[in-house]
This record gives structure tokens, sequence and C-alpha cells, in this order.
């Protein structure tokens, strides 16, 4: 499986162009749509971001709750209809929607944060302060992870 893993800053034009570092486009590279889903994040104020097949997984989560309830609306008006398809341009990068410029607070530069299956893009002086955090609290709970490993009979099926 092909994560978004390590950080990079580049800038952002006056267009609101900017780069999605090579790694990060290996990953997408192997799916139909070039490009990624870009979505105000619900825990950081960042830009949270993905892969088309992890957008249609989250679809697919919100979909196994009520149809009618409220907590299912909630999460399709706030991931699926607050999400935009950014298809990659000849050089790698996506223009970034203002909206989504503006709730992250980006300016010249923006960092990419691999998380795995998504990404984050930061403003650099508030990911610097949001990484320092999440490293204290990372080490204070160093104790409560576990690495996850799959049982030999899991691997065989």
């Amino acid at each position: 499986m092909a994560l978004f893993i390590s950080t990079y800053t580049n800038r952002i034009d006056k267009k609101g162009r900017v780069s999605v570092p090579a790694p990060f486009r290996a990953v997408i590279a192997r799916q139909d749509f070039q490009g990624i889903i870009a979505y105000g994040s619900f825990i950081n104020p960042c830009i949270e971001a993905c892969a088309l097949s992890r957008i249609e997984q989250m679809s697919e989560s919100i979909d196994t709750l009520d149809p009618f309830s409220e907590e299912r609306d909630a999460f399709a008006a706030t991931i699926l209809a607050g999400s935009v398809q950014l298809s990659f341009d000849g050089e790698g990068r996506i223009m970034l929607p203002e909206s989504l410029i503006a709730s992250a607070e980006l300016n010249e530069q923006a960092v990419f944060v691999g998380k795995g299956k998504t990404f984050e893009i930061w403003e650099p002086s508030r990911f610097e302060t949001y990484f320092n955090k999440a490293r204290q609290t990372a080490l204070s709970q160093r104790g409560a992870f576990r690495l996850h490993t799959q049982s030999k009979m899991d691997k065989e099926v």
C-alpha cells in the first residue's frame, strides 16, 4: 500500500497554484483520476487532501449510517459537499480554491504533511506550532502506541 509520508514545503504562486510533491503524486499515479481531493480539515487549521479512492471509502462509510440521520447528513455535507477535485497540470501543480487558501490562512508557501492515507497542506508557522505540540503529545503517550501486525493466517487469506 502506497502512503503519503514526509514533509515538503513549496511556494504558492499569485494564481494560487502549488506543486504537489513528486512522492505524493507517485502515490496518486496509480489511480484513474490524476489529481487530489481537498477539503477543510475537521481537526486542524489546514487543508486535508487524499486520492479519489480515499474519498470513495469515506463516502461508503457515510452510506453505512442511517440515511435519514442528522449525523449522516452532517458528514455528507461537510466531507462530500465540502470537497473539491483538483487536477494536476502538466507540471504537477494544483490550483487551490480561494476558499481553502483563506481557511488555512496560506500565503506564499505551503507545507505538505504526509499522514498515511491522507496528507495536509499547512501555513508553515502554523504547522511548526502544531508539530511541536503533536510531538509532545506523542512523547507523553508513546506507551499507548501498538504496532499492528497480521497473524500468519490473515496473510494467507
